[in-house]
């Protein structure tokens, strides 16, 4: 029996398993489709699976220019569902379902290893907390090659937890890990879960006759994952693999370090997980060299220590999200009755508070009043017009009146809080979608820009250059209306210029007409502006 769950004896709730699936299925599903690619990384990464589309399978790309961040794995899978079933979305909404498919896999792969560690009612409880942890609900619903990396990362962990039973099978499964890890995230990730894995190597539950056969395995699975889109690209572009290799071998360097920064994006990216895994190992204190706690441990510490020595990112903060939440799951049913009474009382409170806010602020949109409310919505969105739509509403007065039935009907269980959470946060997710969502994607897309940028320039405008044009503004005006940019020495004869400056500046350049100057509704700071060569 595993050792972190051998004092909890609590059934989980009836149905749980379908309600589980059912809660993942539409937490998974709402806010991945039904709008525009967003700046900064939506957009960048639906740019490069569009451009693969096209063709160019090898190489990532942003506005045709080679973008050698991370290894293509999303971006293949992103552009294989774009165009799978871009006759039935928008192309965007289409390939961001690769995200839905990773996401499904982690928390299917999740709660496999939550069973195998903790028990059958961990299995239930991973996959919840992992819905309800605030790291995760924006990374897991846009395009994000990061959620390969972390399906990667919990992978490599379930072949650690079988290792110890059956080295051969489980070295196949990590070096397995390591490989999607490495397509999905680079060689952050690979070191990331080598680390972890040697430092087990040092415990004697993984010290066992055949880990050398289970080494060799899990290099073999490994290499042979890693290896070929690298070796392509050394072969038809030494350049561009000379500039991704160098780039992934400074990105093991240390940035930054440690910073407030750093603590304060941990303090609310890992709620609740932080606080109930911090629990478990004070429950296990006495026991933390057991194989669970000691593997459990292990990854949170690797992990940790890599976040805290890069720039305080959320997506770097992810993989170290996969060990909390495991050992979350191991205390949510063991937390003092006080304590969960007051987790479940915060959570209920919380979220039903905000619920009644996106419903005001949704009927201030529609109505006009109050009008104090529809004022917060119109300045920061000029020109923006709400309108009334049966499904959206219907969803949202459906959701409501779920999560009246969660706080009201749901048993008494040491589960009972730790589920309402992740209702409650998936309850005020899906009525953001139904209630707020064109207004969000009017502010946050590009297309307007675009279009304006298309009319003014027509259909032969010759090459462009550009000035301080960012990476995400660069993929819009690409995915939209196929505007691409060239910079440095290439551009010194266009005749049109796309500047990127803030509001304030001079618009006069010295041998350039300004056409058109433009940007996102109730941008206050950025300008988007088109020059052409004066004659």
């Amino acid at each position: 029996m595993p050792y972190l769950t051998d004092r909890n004896h609590s059934p989980a709730p009836p149905l749980a398993r379908y309600g589980t699936l059912f809660l993942c299925a539409i937490w998974l599903l709402a806010g991945t489709v039904g709008h525009d690619p967003w700046k900064a990384d939506d957009v960048l990464h639906l740019d490069v699976a569009f451009g693969m589309a096209k063709g160019d399978w090898l190489v990532p790309r942003v506005a045709g220019d080679p973008w050698l961040v991370s290894p293509p794995l999303y971006h293949w899978l992103a552009a294989l569902c774009g165009n799978l079933l871009g006759w039935l979305l928008p192309w965007h909404d289409a390939a961001r379902l690769a995200s839905v498919l990773c996401g499904a896999a982690f928390l299917a792969i999740l709660s496999r290893l939550a069973r195998q560690l903790l028990g059958s009612s961990a299995a239930l409880a991973a996959p919840l907390l992992a819905v309800g942890t605030l790291g995760l609900l924006v990374p897991l619903h846009e395009a994000q090659p990061a959620i390969v990396g972390i399906a990667g990362f919990v992978v490599s962990l379930w072949g650690l937890s079988v290792w110890r039973q059956e080295p051969l099978r489980g070295g196949l499964i990590f070096g397995a890990g390591i490989g999607i890890g490495f397509l999905g995230a680079g060689i952050e990730s690979v070191a990331l879960q080598l680390v972890t894995g040697l430092v087990l190597a040092g415990h004697p539950a993984w010290r066992t006759r055949g880990s050398l056969v289970a080494w060799l395995a899990a290099t073999a699975v490994a290499l042979a994952l890693m290896l070929p889109w690298p070796w392509l690209l050394q072969q038809q572009a030494p350049a561009l693999f000379d500039l991704w290799w160098s780039a992934e071998q400074a990105s093991l360097t240390p940035r930054g370090g440690f910073s407030r920064d750093h603590l304060e994006l941990l303090a609310w990216a890992s709620w609740p997980v932080l606080p109930l895994a911090v629990w478990a190992l004070w429950l296990e204190r006495r026991h933390l060299l057991k194989p669970p706690s000691a593997m459990l441990l292990a990854a949170t510490t690797v992990a940790l220590l890599a976040f805290f020595a890069g720039a305080p990112r959320p997506t770097a903060l992810m993989p170290a999200l996969v060990p909390l939440i495991l050992l979350a799951a191991a205390t949510a049913g063991r937390l003092r009755r006080g304590a969960a009474n007051a987790f479940d009382w915060f959570g209920m409170m919380t979220f039903t508070l905000i619920a009644a806010l996106i419903w005001l602020g949704g009927i201030a949109m529609l109505t006009g009043e109050p009008a104090r409310v529809a004022k917060n919505f119109s300045k920061p969105a000029p020109g923006f017009i709400a309108e009334t739509s049966t499904l959206p509403m219907v969803l949202a007065i459906a959701v409501s009146v779920g999560w009246i039935a969660v706080m009201l009907r749901t048993p008494s269980s040491p589960w009972r809080a730790m589920a309402r959470w992740s209702v409650g946060l998936t309850t005020i997710w899906l009525l953001l979608v139904a209630l707020w969502l064109p207004w969000i994607d009017y502010g946050k897309t590009y297309r307007s820009v675009s279009a304006d940028f298309r009319l003014a320039l027509g259909n032969h405008p010759g090459c462009i250059a550009r000035r301080g044009l960012g990476l995400a503004q660069r993929a819009s005006l690409d995915y939209f209306n196929g505007i691409r940019t060239l910079g440095g020495g290439r551009a010194k004869d266009c005749r049109h210029m796309i500047v990127q400056t803030g509001s304030g500046t001079e618009k006069y350049l010295p041998g350039w007409t300004l056409l058109r100057e433009t940007s996102r509704p109730g941008d206050k700071n950025e300008r988007l502006r088109l020059y052409r060569r004066a004659d």
